[in-house]
């Protein structure tokens, strides 16, 4: 999989391209990012907090994405595959809760042959 394209030409993560490419809605990513629908529309989504819940969640789908042939499918182990350490969270829980950054560090470890 190649990592997931989605910046405008401000730099900025694109909520739109991001649904696109992940084949979900705008209000969905919204639930995924862990931020509410009207921060991905309008000036919101120029926040540096949305921005940052955005990029977390492309960040741990482009870290995972070699595991998968395509977005999609890394998208779903995003939702619904349960972290092991982690309590049965999924990668999108705990991204919601703020600890993207032990989802990339988990997923790195796993990689390493180190394992949870």
């Amino acid at each position: 999989m190649h990592p997931i394209d989605c910046f405008n030409h401000h730099g900025q993560a694109d909520a739109r391209k991001v649904a696109f490419i992940l084949r979900t809605s705008v209000t969905e990513l919204a639930v995924a990012a862990g931020v509410d629908l009207e921060e991905l529309q309008g000036p919101q989504m120029m926040s540096d907090e949305t921005q940052n819940r955005l990029n977390n969640l492309v960040d741990v789908l482009n870290k995972v994405g070699p595991r998968f042939a395509t977005p999609v499918m890394a998208y779903q182990w995003y939702r619904s595959e349960s972290l092991t350490g982690f309590g049965g969270q999924t990668a999108m829980q705990l991204v919601q809760a703020g600890k993207a950054e032990q989802v990339v560090e988990y997923i790195e470890a796993v990689g390493a042959g180190i394992f949870y």
